[in-house]
């Protein structure tokens, strides 16, 4: 993780799955598959993030299980599983996060979530945790109609924070988060991971 130069942090943009809700597809479809490779091969070969990236940018659940589900009959149920099963794949929200959103919205530090995510699922995950309602807005992909990497989903985010410094919470990849987040501001501090935190609790 880069250093937050020494400035006082004036809002921080959170990313929402596996940093403030856990999400993982392997919640629900261990419930399906016992065995832990098929699981993995299922997820690897079938229903993978790929397939279901459309979904985070506008095209509904329903449509796309069911062209997924015309490709492989034979796994029909579980492919279905992935709309109507879809909360069992989360398992709460994360505490270290809450408790950090909680801190520094009693700083007056303002707080965005920035999130790939289907507006049918919108209204669901935000209400999984009180730590969103500090939040002084949102972006999420399936509304805007663009999704992250685009560097437009970046400059829409940094649109809506105003011009203090932002701290982005995480982008995958130090190298493209880097690259993504530069046309909005040259004074952008990014945090990459959860142990961004701890740096946060002392802007």
């Amino acid at each position: 993780m880069s250093r937050p130069p020494s400035a006082k942090i004036g809002a921080v943009i959170w990313d929402v799955g596996n940093v403030i809700v856990r999400w993982d597809p392997r919640t629900l479809y261990s419930k399906l598959f016992p065995d832990p490779a098929e699981r993995d091969r299922f997820l690897s070969d079938v229903c993978t993030m790929a397939w279901h990236a459309p979904t985070d940018c506008g095209v509904s659940f329903e449509a796309n299980c069911a062209a997924l589900a015309a490709r492989h009959p034979e796994q029909a149920e579980a492919i279905w599983a992935w709309k109507h099963r879809w909360w069992e794949m989360f398992s709460g929200p994360i505490a270290e996060t809450e408790a950090a959103i909680d801190a520094l919205a009693a700083r007056g530090v303002r707080q965005y979530a920035l999130s790939n995510m289907s507006h049918e699922t919108v209204e669901g995950t935000f209400a999984m945790s009180p730590a969103f309602g500090r939040l002084q807005g949102r972006i999420v992909s399936g509304q805007a109609g663009v999704m992250k990497p685009d560097p437009a989903i970046f400059r829409l985010a940094c649109a809506r924070t105003g011009p203090e410094r932002i701290a982005g919470i995480p982008i995958k990849s130090q190298k493209t988060s880097a690259a993504r987040w530069s046309p909005c501001r040259k004074t952008t501090a990014l945090a990459w991971s959860g142990s961004c935190i701890p740096v946060l609790s002392r802007s």
